[in-house]
């Protein structure tokens, strides 16, 4: 997911932090463009007015943390992962284990706010089956995605890695127009075909930033799976969306908690199969050994890439929750486009021309949609206006 994963969702609140903010409603506020304050006969009150105030507020703060927990989650975890390949580490199935190890960390603020949550329950509760199968079915697919983004940075350098990820902006939102019915303008339009160039750019460029011991093959074959998993992890929002939307039906952060934790207990399964299935697990200790800055600096790498990721998944899956799949994405996107300045610094990637057009235009791609989504509010805005005004009429 990452995603990114992360946890696709490697998918995708609702932190506790904007709780303690607003302790005493823990319910999903409405986003601003959509308040509408009760009418007396004199208009709105000023109990109504403040209370929309608040439920702004609410909303904004909700945004935010989920903004910021995305971001730093996403730069964190590519960048520990591509640390933990430079220093010795080679199993992709450890990497991919890590995406969605600590999905344990949840249950604090889940447990937190079950109980604040109930009373917004809703009356008809879908059937334990249904959700039992969608859990296990967004599960698997997530397990799967995260091996691919692991193959992925295993052969790309995490610059290289961040831009071809920016892709999955085009992705979703193709994704989100046939499974989410979103507009598809000729702003988003532009989003997609740059991002597209942009990736294409990435691939047809020479190798010379390549990890060390990848050969071309295993170089095209990065830039194949990083695509894929891009692809894969945007049906995987859009299908959370839905399932928020046509399934789910509450409107709490507790429902949320049960996705992101439910799903990450399957794909957490279904990697440790894959470590042992595949063997790997006997290379570990090897693994361990052979780090180079030593066993303790491996084992807290491991573990705060799983913690990066998580709160990357938390971030993503509270954006769809508060927003929807498309925006939780160019935030993502965004990430991506940021973190290969990130490995400049830290890994001395080499960022040639081509690298650099192609991060120009990944940046593009997002103010195109980010454009798009100022001119939607502003319309927004002006409808919820004029209802406002015809109903003092």
């Amino acid at each position: 997911m990452n995603s990114r994963n992360s946890s696709i969702v490697h998918y995708i609140p609702y932190s506790i932090l904007p709780s303690i903010v607003a302790p005493c409603n823990f319910s999903k506020p409405n986003m601003p463009v959509n308040v509408e304050p009760i009418l007396s006969n004199n208009g709105p009150s000023t109990g109504q007015l403040q209370l929309s105030k608040q439920k702004r507020l609410h909303w904004w703060l909700l945004l935010a943390f989920n903004i910021i927990f995305l971001l730093v989650g996403q730069a964190a975890a590519v960048l520990l992962g591509r640390f933990y390949y430079d220093k010795g580490g080679n199993s992709k199935w450890m990497a991919t284990l890590v995406q969605t190890a600590a999905f344990p960390i949840l249950l604090i603020p889940y447990f937190c706010l079950r109980s604040s949550d109930e009373s917004s329950s809703v009356s008809n509760p879908p059937p334990i089956l249904t959700l039992y199968v969608i859990y296990i079915v967004i599960g698997g697919v997530i397990a799967g995605d995260n091996m691919l983004y692991s193959v992925g940075l295993l052969y790309l350098s995490a610059s290289t890695y961040s831009l071809i990820c920016a892709t999955q902006l085009a992705f979703n939102a193709i994704s989100s127009y046939f499974i989410n019915h979103q507009k598809f303008t000729a702003l988003i339009l532009n989003s997609v075909v740059i991002l597209s160039l942009s990736a294409s750019l990435i691939a047809v460029n020479d190798d010379s930033d390549k990890p060390s011991g990848v050969t071309k093959g295993k170089y095209l074959l990065g830039i194949l799976t990083t695509l894929g998993a891009s692809a894969l992890y945007s049906v995987l929002l859009s299908l959370m969306q839905l399932t928020f939307q046509k399934v789910l039906k509450k409107e709490t952060f507790s429902v949320v908690l049960e996705m992101q934790i439910y799903t990450s207990v399957v794909a957490t399964c279904v990697s440790i199969a894959g470590l042992f299935a595949s063997g790997e697990w006997r290379t570990l200790q090897g693994e361990m050994d052979g780090f180079t800055p030593g066993k303790l600096s491996y084992i807290m790498t491991l573990v705060w890439t799983a913690v990066a990721w998580q709160l990357c998944s938390v971030g993503v899956v509270g954006l769809i929750f508060v927003v929807s799949s498309l925006f939780s994405n160019v935030i993502s996107t965004l990430s991506l486009a940021v973190t290969p300045i990130a490995s400049l610094i830290i890994f001395h990637d080499k960022m040639n021309s081509v690298k650099i057009i192609a991060m120009l235009m990944a940046f593009w791609g997002f103010a195109s949609y980010i454009y798009q989504n100022y001119l939607d509010d502003i319309k927004s805005r002006k409808a919820q206006a004029d209802a406002s005004d015809a109903s003092l009429y």
